[in-house]
């Protein structure tokens, strides 16, 4: 059973973007392997809009993301969900997280800490005159690891690594890895595939799902697509909506991007027809590690 008492299915997958732009390549990437993952297994597969950052939110950013989607064949199971309509649950997990002692009060800023592991300046308390910003949940120095589909074992001391890490920002704002792993659980998420570049942290949430008692899906990290510089496609990069064009273009080279080798002969085919034929053939072993340049459509 998933958290809302309903059975769980074999394969659940999921495409969860953030509101904050147009659909790209680099996010097309992401959403059709997991899509064809969760279709070539018989499988569901949800869309998740992560909109709880709202500051980062652009207006229309959601409705041209799902038009895309839906331009593109990659036709979703049941409604669409939404973070925004859970913060009493990320909430309540905060508190029960606090009254547990698993999480603390930190007063100490992002330019304090840096980029080094949370050294532990608030872990027995906040100094007298400073105020709290965020909460910290306690890490060990036990291993996390993951067998990932695509990347391999995979594994972090995150005591070593991030340290104790925020799961409240400063701003009230409950941290992605947090939200994340409640949502997951929530909808019975089985098989997580998306880009790489999330692979680091990929450790806490284990952790946290762990520490929360909830099940840990099966994880598979897709290469990540970069522009010219080597940069990962994204809006701070300028990264090209794909809403203007080719739909078969884009997927076939999409298909391509991860290694799929898609016939030729599929650049005639409507997406439906490519999609049925990418899923019959859909082979995680071809999908490189590695990031790649994205092509030119």
């Amino acid at each position: 059973m998933n958290r809302g008492g309903q059975p769980t299915p074999a394969y659940c997958g999921r495409f969860a973007p953030s509101p904050t732009g147009p659909l790209h390549f680099g996010s097309l990437v992401a959403a059709l392997g997991s899509f064809l993952d969760a279709r070539a297994r018989n499988g569901l597969w949800l869309v998740r809009i992560d909109d709880l950052d709202r500051p980062r939110n652009v207006t229309g950013a959601t409705a041209s993301i799902l038009h895309d989607l839906e331009r593109l064949g990659l036709h979703w199971d049941q409604e669409v969900r939404y973070q925004l309509p859970r913060r009493g649950v990320y909430q309540d997990t905060l508190e029960s997280m606090r009254t547990r002692g698993l999480a603390y009060p930190c007063a100490c800023s992002r330019k304090q800490v840096g980029t080094r592991p949370y050294p532990g300046t608030c872990r027995n308390g906040v100094a007298a005159g400073k105020n709290p910003r965020s909460l910290r949940l306690h890490t060990g120095s036990a291993p996390v690891e993951i067998r990932d589909r695509v990347q391999g074992t995979f594994g972090q001391v995150l005591s070593e690594t991030v340290g104790d890490f925020v799961v409240l920002r400063g701003d009230g704002i409950p941290a992605y890895h947090l939200a994340t792993a409640l949502d997951d659980a929530a909808l019975g998420i089985t098989h997580v595939v998306r880009g790489s570049d999330l692979l680091d942290s990929t450790p806490r949430q284990v952790f946290l799902q762990q520490q929360l008692r909830l099940p840990t899906p099966t994880y598979a990290h897709l290469p990540v697509a970069t522009n010219n510089k080597g940069q990962k496609l994204s809006k701070q990069t300028h990264a090209q909506p794909v809403s203007a064009q080719d739909p078969t273009r884009l997927l076939w080279a999409a298909l391509d991007f991860l290694g799929q080798q898609p016939s030729t002969e599929w650049l005639d085919a409507s997406p439906q027809e490519l999609l049925g034929e990418a899923t019959s053939r859909w082979d995680l072993a071809r999908i490189p590690a590695t990031s790649g340049a994205a092509p030119e459509i």
